[in-house]
C-alpha cells in the first residue's frame, strides 16, 4: 500500500475507534507495522484518528455540562423526591467527580493524567476525555497530550512487527 492509502486508511480506523470501544486500534498498530516504513505513516494516521475522536468526546463533555444542568434544574424538587434513589446515586457520584475535577482542572496534574492514560491506557482514555471537558482543561493541550501518548503507545505496538518485517 501506498503512504496515502495507510495515512487515510489509520486516520479513519482511530476515529472509529476513539468513538466504538469494540474496534481496537492496538491490532491495528500492530497489523500496521508489518508494513515497515509505510506502518510509520499508519502509526501517526491511527493516533491522530484517535484524538479526534477522543476530542469529540471532550468538546461533547464541555458542551453537556450546562445542558444537563439546567435541564436538571427544570425538574425541580418533585422530581428529586420521585428519584430518590437516583439521587443517592448522584450525591455518591457528585462526591467522587469533584475531585477528579479539581484533579484534571489543574495543568500540573491534569496533563500528566491525560497523557499517561493516553500512553498507558489506564485510567481509559474515553472516561478521561469526558472528565477533562468538564473539568475544563484548555482544548489544545489536551489534544497535545492525548496525541503524543497515543503516538508512543501505538508506536510500541507496531515496533515489533517493523522489526520482524525487517529482520526477514
Amino acid at each position: 500500500m501506498n503512504g496515502l492509502v495507510e495515512a487515510v486508511s489509520g486516520l479513519g480506523y482511530g476515529l472509529g475507534s476513539a468513538l466504538v470501544p469494540l474496534v481496537n486500534a492496538e491490532a491495528y498498530a500492530v497489523v500496521a507495522g508489518r508494513h515497515g516504513s509505510q506502518g510509520l505513516v499508519a502509526v501517526f494516521a491511527l493516533a491522530l484518528g484517535q484524538t479526534a475522536g477522543k476530542l469529540l468526546l471532550f468538546e461533547s463533555a464541555r458542551g453537556g455540562t450546562g445542558w444537563l444542568a439546567r435541564r436538571f434544574e427544570r425538574r425541580g424538587r418533585a422530581a428529586a423526591r420521585r428519584f430518590e434513589r437516583r439521587s443517592r446515586a448522584a450525591a455518591r457520584t457528585a462526591r467522587w467527580a469533584e475531585p477528579i475535577r479539581r484533579w484534571l482542572s489543574s495543568r500540573r496534574t491534569g496533563l500528566p493524567t491525560v497523557f499517561v492514560s493516553a500512553a498507558a491506557g489506564i485510567p481509559p482514555l474515553a472516561v478521561v476525555s469526558l472528565a477533562a471537558g468538564t473539568a475544563g482543561l484548555r482544548r489544545w493541550e489536551f489534544a497535545a497530550a492525548c496525541l503524543l501518548g497515543r503516538v508512543i503507545r501505538f508506536s510500541l505496538f507496531a515496533l515489533p512487527a517493523m522489526l520482524a518485517a525487517t529482520w526477514r
